[in-house]
């Protein structure tokens, strides 16, 4: 599922910190907050959960950690195809050269 990048982070930081900021006055921040930045209450609740799981208040994987293992698994899928390259051409070499020590 990909995920829409239709706020900014900007937007999604100061939605989490008004929900953070204002949770004693309302029963129900996500239904009021949400419509006044035009997204719905579920996709602000994941917006705050990811703010405290920035700020370590809550566990899981950092935004930045989450960055870093994906440029991490591109480089790793990048050295494993030029690594495949190497072989092939490392065996076609090979090849020539022993073609060419038998017809010598």
């Amino acid at each position: 599922m990909k995920k829409s990048n239709k706020f900014s982070p900007e937007v999604r930081e100061r939605a989490a910190r008004m929900v953070q900021e204002h949770r004693a006055e309302y029963p129900s921040l996500w239904a009021v907050i949400a419509p006044k930045i035009g997204c719905v209450p579920q996709t602000l609740h994941e917006w705050v959960k990811r703010a405290e799981v920035d700020a370590g208040v809550r566990d899981g994987v950092t935004t930045s950690e989450a960055q870093r293992v994906k440029e991490l698994e591109r480089e790793v899928n990048e050295l494993r195809k030029v690594s495949e390259i190497l072989k092939l051409a490392s065996a076609f070499f090979a090849q020539a050269e022993q073609g060419r020590r038998i017809k010598s």
